[in-house]
């Protein structure tokens, strides 16, 4: 048999497994349950969060109850659940077709429901064409809308909507069903690895578990951070510590070869760079707010050695440090030189509370008074 991925294999099929999404789904029973069904629903969110799950499992709660059904249902091949893709189908003539089908009773179910997704594609003629339907359909007939760019859906589209935003799911969520799914696999995995996996998914838990799969598809019998970073080419964790390190302590050298070993390695200076910016931006966090703060998403083991890091950065410093990384990586997209700027940039890192701040160099040739750069928690107590 064809094998199936993960993201299809373990997305939600039922109000109960949704993750992520708990209120919306609590509310959509709760309508279910008090008889207040609306006829339109817009659901917005970025791609992966489980819209078109939801609106499946919605659609299951209201026709379904037999088993073929439910799987027709789930599987987006039911007859009175017609699931439309807008990006495809964005004419005119194809919102008149689902009008003109819309007039006809469901032919098992009690409603005839159609799922439109990405329907921010529709043409501005499609979306006149289903206004008056949206707004007086047929009583067994219900539009629920799916879209990663509300606005640009119709203000009078939305107004006959009930709208749902659903949030990207934190990485904590994604982790605790991956380990989940990686237990229902029989892989073995480090802990440390499943939660990089949900921080790269950005929110997606389809994008977290498209990820996993091609782990998996590695064959490793043991699926370790270093495979994850070899897959997609990321610098090495221990690396970008060593730089951070070499930051505090004040010493260009190491920082210099640290960068020289990522770049041997095939990492390339954007994505060392804007490793960097992430990592500086959690010590930040983590020297400002503390070891416990939930603004920084980190396995325990992660977070005991940065919140033991983010000790020796001071968070003026760090600011300080996240906005010269991010103009230098700016600027080596467009230089002839990008390793000079790249090493540069280290050097300057390193070097930050011995040089001045380019403000405050600039703030002395107009004859203002210089403020001094900020400085490092570690060059205080020196």
């Amino acid at each position: 048999m064809a094998y199936t991925v993960l993201a299809r294999r373990y997305r939600s099929t039922d109000f109960d497994e949704v993750v992520g999404q708990e209120a919306i789904a609590n509310t959509l029973q709760n309508a279910i349950k008090l008889n207040r069904v609306a006829h339109a629903y817009l659901f917005c969110g970025t791609r992966g969060v489980g819209k078109t799950s939801m609106a499946r499992i919605f659609a299951k709660a209201l026709n379904g109850g037999k088993d073929e059904i439910d799987a027709a249902i789930m599987a987006g091949k039911d007859t009175d659940v017609i699931e439309i893709d807008a990006a495809s189908n964005s004419g005119v003539d194809n919102a008149r077709e689902l009008i003109a089908n819309a007039a006809y009773r469901p032919l098992r179910g009690k409603r005839k429901i159609y799922i439109v997704d990405e329907v921010h594609m529709l043409s501005n003629a499609a979306f006149n064409a289903l206004l008056k339907t949206m707004e007086e359909p047929p009583e067994h007939v219900m539009f629920i809308l799916a879209t990663t760019d509300p606005q640009k859906v119709p203000a009078t589209i939305q107004s006959r909507c009930q709208r749902f935003d659903f949030r990207n799911i934190p990485a904590s969520n994604i982790a605790s069903h991956l380990t989940a799914v990686l237990k229902k696999e029989g892989v073995s995995a480090e802990a440390e690895l499943v939660f990089q996996i949900a921080r790269l998914g950005n929110g997606s838990m389809r994008d977290a578990l498209s990820l996993l799969d091609r782990l998996i598809a590695s064959g490793e019998k043991k699926l370790t951070v270093k495979t994850l970073e070899e897959l997609l080419g990321l610098p090495a964790r221990e690396l970008v510590g060593t730089l951070l390190d070499s930051f505090t302590a004040g010493s260009p050298g190491p920082a210099l070869e640290a960068g020289d070993t990522l770049l041997k390695r095939g990492i390339s200076i954007d994505q060392i760079l804007e490793s960097l910016i992430e990592r500086l931006r959690d010590l930040l966090v983590l020297a400002t707010c503390g070891g416990d703060t939930e603004l920084v998403e980190l396995s325990d083991e992660a977070r005991k050695i940065e919140a033991a890091r983010s000790a020796k950065f001071d968070p003026a410093a760090t600011v300080h440090m996240i906005a010269m990384v991010e103009n230098i990586q700016r600027s080596a997209k467009n230089s002839a030189c990008p390793r000079a700027l790249f090493d540069a940039c280290l050097v300057r890192l390193a070097l930050t509370d011995r040089l001045a701040d380019a403000t405050s160099v600039l703030r002395e040739t107009k004859g203002e008074p210089r403020v001094a750069a900020p400085v490092s928690a570690a060059s205080k107590k020196r």
